[in-house]
């Protein structure tokens, strides 16, 4: 008996003495298999956001790892402000949740905007669907037609939320260069906006995209019934030589510096962002994914339908990009923070 005993101890010490084998992680694969994604959209329905964000929406699902079921849901608000508080305080952590937002929203805080609880340098930025030019454009019978108009008559702005470049971008134009432009926000997103310059609420819109421009108001180009006043942008669009931009009316180094700030963001001209704190393997497979969904032959065939560019930017890119518009010299900052909450 005791020797009995005294064999099954030295094999249960034996056992003991093996290494242990490490436990199985779950896949990126196994834990998307037969899952369900939101993308959650900033805008309302059939705006550029929104279009950009079902596209996306539509084969993104077949590049990730099991290839999950995405559903759109808008979730418009605040200039996308509402969408971005989400993703950031209350979406699943988990890689079941990411969003598309206005690329102005993202430097809310950076400008003190009320309501702007988030960092957007923790975000998990999975890249742009492109590198945009915006455009700020009159109404034909605005009597405005050029940027030297905007020094001496007043041009009314529909505009978003208060963080979104709708609102942003003239205040800050208005605060640098001397321009009149009055902003009324609350719209929830283009189609109300373009509704509202239709109706004569309004009489012009600034953070118009082009690319937005080409697919939803290639009517009113054709009959001439935009001005387009000048570009948003580092370098003009090719369809756009003989509109000047924005920084060419710069006459200090300030000015230019200020400037630079919202030209700067165009770079990230369709956004898609994860909440932080997601699990390193599935924020690297979403962001993989998402670039690898850009160059799909299947969703550039349909975003050329739809008259949509497509030129990818990294979410490195975009990481990168977000990282220098924050390191921004405080007084520089200060400055345009000043401006933007006129």
């Amino acid at each position: 008996m005791r020797a009995a005993t005294r064999i099954t101890s030295l094999a249960i010490a034996a056992l003991a003495a093996l290494p242990l084998a490490p436990a199985q992680a779950q896949s990126v694969a196994d834990f998307y298999r037969g899952k369900t994604v939101n993308l959650y959209i900033g805008f309302s329905v059939g705006g550029a956001y929104d279009l950009y964000g079902r596209l996306v929406a539509r084969h993104m699902g077949k590049h990730i790892p099991g290839n999950p079921h995405i559903i759109p849901q808008n979730m418009a608000g605040a200039g996308s402000l509402r969408v971005a508080n989400f993703i950031y305080t209350a979406a699943p952590k988990d890689g079941t949740a990411f969003a598309t937002m206005g690329r102005g929203a993202a430097f809310g805080p950076l400008f003190n905007q009320s309501g702007a609880a988030f960092d957007a340098q923790k975000y998990n930025w999975l890249g742009s669907a492109n590198d945009e030019v915006s455009l700020c454009a009159s109404w034909h019978t605005s009597g405005i037609a050029t940027f030297d108009d905007l020094l001496t008559k007043e041009l009314v702005i529909a505009a978003s939320g208060p963080t979104d470049e709708t609102a942003t971008v003239p205040r800050a134009i208005n605060g640098v260069l001397g321009t009149k432009m009055r902003v009324v926000t609350g719209y929830p997103g283009s189609p109300e906006m373009n509704l509202a310059l239709e109706r004569g609420e309004v009489s012009g819109r600034c953070g118009l995209s082009w690319s937005s421009a080409k697919a939803n108001l290639q009517k009113w180009l054709e009959e001439k019934k935009l001005h387009l006043l000048f570009q948003v942008s580092y370098a003009k669009h090719a369809d756009l030589p003989n509109v000047p931009l924005i920084m060419d009316f710069a006459k200090t180094d300030e000015q230019r510096q200020l400037l630079r700030i919202f030209a700067a963001r165009q770079v990230m001209g369709r956004p898609f962002l994860a909440p932080p704190d997601l699990p390193k393997d599935r924020a690297d497979a979403l962001r993989a994914a998402f670039m690898a969904t850009l160059q799909d032959k299947e969703f550039l065939l349909e975003a050329e339908k739809a008259q949509l560019e497509i030129t990818p930017v990294s979410g490195e890119r975009v990481q990168a990009l977000v990282d220098e518009v924050y390191a921004t010299p405080p007084a520089i900052i200060k400055k345009a923070a000043e401006f933007v909450g006129q």
